[in-house]
């Protein structure tokens, strides 16, 4: 039978593993994860031409046609044929993972350091890439190919030092903004500090520049422009820089009555908790009293508490899709 390298084969395979795992064992269809092959374009083979758009179009119709299945593929085979040319390799990633989550794809296996933003891909390589991956014209493999060569020396933001540090000379608020998208820890302890010494008070810098920051990310992810993985980076920078903050914010403390009691937790299946740690600041500056039962809670454990401690609100954070 072969390998499913056609939309319809890929939609053949996963809907009898559908039908037999949820019809006939009774498999909870939200635990079905589809891997439905992910082969690599631009070989020089026109046969390999379409296999990006299969895949891309193979992921609509899982979402559309198996209800609650997920979605998966391992990434870096799409660009197989530049290896040895990470920056293309990283530019077709970025491309290809844009097309695939806008129609629906839940996860994919990928190199985190293999990750470009789809907007920072120059123009000129998106366009050759995007030629490529969605099979647009004949001549595609071939225009990227001599392209690549301009670029065979790069790799993900690797420029020349004087290009590459030229944001440091950026405005502070620019600059927290750029090492938040860019998942940067080098510098931001030094720039938290130049914010906060410009600020009436340290919370403004998470308020202002930090936040605006994160609203960036938070905007690129949800577009499909930025990835998981550099999301979790970009939550270790804020992290970094609200964990410098925090002293100097809590110097500052109304003191006084509280104004209630808040329960925070993340709940059961999930380890993510860098929003869950601002807002904890945030209410604290405040005057709120914040009980924080940490990471992978479950919901017993979380009722138990907010009766034992008579709180007036229960705050959960949850971002993992797999969070129950």
């Amino acid at each position: 039978m072969g390998q499913a390298d056609t939309r319809e084969r890929k939609i053949e395979i996963c809907t009898n593993a559908y039908n037999i795992l949820v019809n006939e064992v009774g498999f909870p269809p939200e635990d079905v994860i589809f891997d439905p092959n992910i082969f690599a374009v631009a070989t020089g083979i026109d046969e390999h031409n379409n296999y990006a758009v299969d895949f891309i179009e193979a992921v609509a119709d899982i979402k559309r046609d198996l209800p609650h299945a997920m979605v998966s593929g391992g990434v870096s085979n799409v660009s197989f044929s530049f290896r040895g040319n990470n920056y293309v390799r990283e530019a077709i990633h970025a491309v290809f993972l844009y097309h695939c989550f806008k129609n629906g794809m839940d996860m994919g296996i990928v190199n985190a350091g293999q990750l470009e933003v789809y907007d920072n891909v120059p123009e000129k390589l998106r366009i050759a890439v995007e030629d490529v991956v969605l099979n647009r014209h004949p001549d595609a493999t071939e225009n990227l190919l001599e392209l690549a060569e301009e670029y065979r020396e790069n790799s993900v933001g690797s420029q020349d030092d004087g290009a590459a540090q030229e944001w440091r000379s950026w405005p502070v608020q620019k600059r927290l903004e750029h090492a938040l998208v860019k998942g940067i820890t080098e510098f931001i302890v030094e720039d938290t500090e130049e914010a906060r010494a410009n600020a009436s008070k340290p919370l403004e810098v998470i308020e202002g520049p930090l936040m605006d920051g994160m609203n960036v990310v938070g905007d690129l992810f949800g577009e499909g422009k930025m990835f998981l993985p550099q999301v979790v980076k970009s939550a270790r920078v804020m992290k970094q820089a609200v964990a410098y903050l925090e002293p100097y914010i809590n110097a500052e403390k109304q003191a006084g009555q509280s104004n209630g009691k808040i329960l925070l937790a993340t709940v059961k299946g999930d380890v993510h908790d860098i929003g869950k740690n601002i807002v904890g600041v945030v209410l604290q500056c405040n005057n709120y009293e914040i009980i924080d039962l940490g990471v992978m809670v479950p919901c017993e454990k979380i009722l138990k508490v907010a009766k034992e401690e008579n709180v007036d609100i229960i705050g959960l954070s949850a971002y993992h899709p797999f969070s129950r």
